[in-house]
């Protein structure tokens, strides 16, 4: 196996999120489900946004944000996404090279326009999210094609549950998985959100038990991919399936198998709970380079803990602090 270029690929929906805070009585009137994240059309997103309060709009999207994660703490990232050709995607596209991902997926000419994630947060901490997938749900086998010298230099490939929805997305995973592992490089997968499991129950089953090594999800989205209200029934299942399983319990932290191996790992002190959007996708930052750097799962585990503390203190979902700084501070050694 030759030696990595980068740490992690990430592939997943190329989104620019636009960041709002609401009230629950907005939530209802507009009949936004809480806490979970509902796909709408372009209509509904232009309505929507009017509707919503001023706030902050960044380029981001599930894996993105881990691949910015991974950068913060010092890491090699690379990213497959699609965008359209337009001004949202030539943000995304500067954004996410200019804080160190390399990110070269060629850009939609013609279709839908890039994507963008309407985030309503609550004052608990709650986000909603009102997704028009637009450009990036038109990822396809070709574009992993298309960055497959990319994606054989990685360590770890890592692919976004959210994408999962289209059957050409569905082939490209699986397209993704045998090309990693025929170069003796790993795949991670996050389930992402309980009704994407819902949606994909059986094919993400498959894909697990078939084609991914690391599996990351909260416990939600496990007890619903294995069918079952316990926790320890759920752990059981996916260590049969997967090498590696990280799976979030909010603030109970974290609980990691490998094989017979089981590791719990505290969650990080947060002074203040602003925004939960991104916990998960910034735990699977420091987690997986964690991994892909050779460390014990409890320094996995702890890296993973400490970003996601990082991203819930502040609105949005990309590191306002260097978390290689934070991750140093809290005892962890990088070269």
């Amino acid at each position: 196996m030759s030696q990595a270029r980068f740490d992690v690929l990430a592939v997943g929906n190329a989104i620019v999120d636009v960041l709002s805070p609401t009230t629950d009585d907005f939530l209802a009137a507009e009949g936004i489900a809480k806490d979970a994240m509902t796909l709408i059309d372009e209509d509904r997103a232009r309505t929507l946004y009017k509707a919503m309060q001023p706030g902050t709009e960044a380029s981001g999207g599930s894996a993105a944000n881990t691949v910015a994660g991974i950068a913060s703490l010092g890491g090699k990232a690379a990213y497959i996404g699609k965008v359209a050709d337009d001004q949202l995607g030539d943000i995304f596209t500067h954004d996410i090279r200019a804080i160190g991902v390399h990110f070269d997926t060629p850009s939609l000419k013609d279709g839908p326009a890039t994507a963008r994630c309407l985030i309503n947060v609550t004052p608990d901490a709650s986000r909603s999210m009102s997704t028009f997938l637009g450009a990036a749900a038109l990822v396809t086998e070709e574009d992993v094609e298309a960055g497959a010298e990319d994606l054989k230099a990685a360590e770890i490939v890592y692919l976004e549950g959210y994408l999962f929805d289209r059957e050409e997305a569905k082939r490209a995973y699986v397209a993704a998985a045998e090309m990693a592992a025929a170069a003796k490089r790993k795949t991670a997968l996050t389930l992402s959100d309980v009704f994407c499991v819902e949606r994909h129950k059986a094919a993400f089953r498959h894909l697990v038990a078939n084609h991914i090594d690391i599996l990351l999800s909260n416990e939600a989205e496990l007890l619903a991919l294995y069918d079952t209200d316990d926790f320890d029934t759920a752990l059981a299942a996916v260590r049969k399936d997967v090498a590696i399983a990280a799976v979030t319990r909010s603030e109970k932290g974290a609980v990691i198998t490998a094989g017979d191996e089981t590791t719990t790992v505290p969650a990080a002190p947060v002074t203040q709970l602003v925004d939960t959007t991104g916990a998960g996708d910034l735990f699977a930052a420091g987690f997986l380079l964690g991994i892909a750097q050779g460390r014990s799962l409890e320094d996995a585990g702890k890296m993973g803990a400490i970003s996601a503390a990082e991203i819930i203190s502040h609105y949005g979902a990309r590191p306002e602090k260097s978390l290689k700084l934070l991750a140093e501070q809290s005892g962890i050694a990088f070269d």
